[in-house]
C-alpha cells in the first residue's frame, strides 16, 4: 500500500500544531517545577524571624551552623555513594569488554618463516621491505688503554724478581720512579 503524500500546507499546519502542543506542555512543566520548588522551600526553610537580642542571634547562628553541618554530611555521603557506584559501573564495563573479547584460541602450527617472509605476509606483496637485523646494530669499537697493555706485558715474573733483588734492584726501582 502506498502512502499518500501530504501537501506542503498540510505539513506546515501539522507541524505548527505539534509545536503549539509541545509549547503548552513545556509551559505546564515549568509551572509544576516552580510550584514544587516553592513547596519544598516552605517545607524545609521556615520563614526567618530575626530576634532582637545578641544572645538570641548567637543561638540562631549556632542553629544555622548545625543545619549546615548536617547538610554537608548528607552531601558527602551522597558523593561517596556516587563515586562508589561510578567505580562499580567502570568495573562492570571492563568485565563486559573482557567477556565480549574472549574467544577460543585455535591451536597454532609451528611455521618456519624468515623475518622478510613474515613482513611480506603481514604487509602484503606491495611493500618491499627487507629486514636485516644486523644492519640496525650499533658499531662498537673496542679501545685498549695503555695501562691495560702494561699490565699484560709484565713478562716473566721470576726475571722481574731477580732484577729487584738486593740493593741494586731497590736502587733501580727508585731511579725508575724519579
Amino acid at each position: 500500500m502506498s502512502e499518500k503524500k501530504l501537501s506542503s500546507s498540510r505539513k506546515h499546519h501539522l507541524k505548527s500544531l505539534m509545536l503549539s502542543i509541545a509549547k503548552g506542555l513545556l509551559e505546564t512543566e515549568t509551572k509544576e517545577k516552580e510550584e514544587e520548588r516553592k513547596r519544598y522551600m516552605t517545607d524545609t526553610c521556615p520563614p526567618l524571624s530575626l530576634p532582637g537580642g545578641l544572645q538570641a542571634l548567637q543561638e540562631l547562628c549556632r542553629e544555622f551552623h548545625h543545619k549546615i553541618d548536617v547538610i554537608d554530611e548528607e552531601r558527602y555521603d551522597l558523593e561517596s555513594k556516587v563515586s562508589k557506584s561510578s567505580k562499580e559501573i567502570e568495573d562492570l564495563k571492563i568485565k563486559v569488554q573482557d567477556l565480549k573479547g574472549k574467544f577460543k584460541k585455535p591451536a597454532l602450527r609451528k611455521v618456519r618463516m624468515s623475518a622478510d617472509q613474515m613482513l611480506q605476509a603481514l604487509l602484503g606483496s606491495k611493500h618491499k621491505v627487507s629486514l636485516d637485523l644486523r644492519a640496525n646494530l650499533k658499531q662498537v669499537k673496542k679501545e685498549v688503554k695503555e695501562e691495560d697493555k702494561e699490565l699484560r706485558d709484565v713478562g716473566d715474573w721470576r726475571k722481574n724478581v731477580e732484577d729487584k733483588a738486593g740493593m741494586d734492584g731497590r736502587k733501580k726501582m727508585f731511579e725508575s720512579e724519579a
